[in-house]
């Protein structure tokens, strides 16, 4: 974590979300992705899987690539249940927790890195953001709503304001993803605009539901132009 601001990065990694199936794990990795996002029961939002095919998925990510559990649960145990039931190396938290929570799964979790989801709604998720940037290794700022009452806690294919996404980057020291409505058509821009460390996709580089070679690869080398 360490002080001061994480700048950008020369290359955004990009983490392709709501991947179903070991094969679409393979195509995400062969094309170059960072990491894999692995959705588990969620009040609503695409990519669900049970947790039996995320713990295979998890065991098949080579090094280097980061297998990421996304999770709704608020409370420390429920997480660390989830975690070793899938044996994931990463824990993205879709929801506030509660307090406390993130120690708890600090202690009881070595080694396994901590994503926070910050949902942008507006200048008041940069407080939410700044106040618990310093108890995870990195933010990705979504495009969920959890005011509603089946709450969105990501897969909306919404842009949010992108402006106060690079005010939340400039203020936080650890790295950041920026998620929400990302396609190949914008996502030079957003990485011109925000600087994120990196890029979280679901959406944007699928066709009928299913992982798309060809958006894909436009992603990923839009990707690059935008941080060149």
């Amino acid at each position: 974590m360490g002080n001061g601001t994480m700048e950008p990065t020369a290359r955004p990694r990009v983490k392709i979300c709501c991947i179903s199936s070991p094969e679409e794990a393979s195509l995400a990795v062969r094309a170059g992705a960072s990491a894999l996002g692995l959705v588990s029961e969620m009040p609503s939002g695409p990519g669900v899987i049970p947790e039996d095919l995320i713990a295979r998925i998890a065991a098949g990510t080579p090094p280097g690539v980061a297998s990421v559990l996304l999770t709704c649960r608020p409370d420390a145990a429920s997480v660390i249940g989830q975690q070793r039931r899938t044996r994931v190396n990463t824990l993205q938290l879709c929801d506030r927790m509660e307090q406390g929570a993130h120690q708890e799964l600090r202690e009881a979790l070595p080694g396994i890195a901590l994503i926070q989801v910050i949902h942008v709604t507006g200048p008041e998720s940069m407080e939410e953001a700044i106040a618990v940037a310093p108890y995870v290794n990195a933010l990705l700022l979504d495009s969920g709503n959890q005011s509603l009452a089946v709450k969105e806690l990501g897969g909306t294919g919404r842009v949010h304001d992108w402006e106060i996404s690079r005010a939340i980057r400039e203020a936080v020291a650890v790295p950041l993803f920026l998620a929400g409505g990302l396609a190949p058509g914008n996502v030079a821009e957003a990485v011109r605009r925000v600087g994120p460390y990196g890029l979280d996709v679901c959406t944007g580089v699928r066709t009928a539901g299913r992982l798309d070679p060809e958006k894909l690869t436009a992603l990923l080398d839009a990707a690059a132009r935008g941080a060149s």
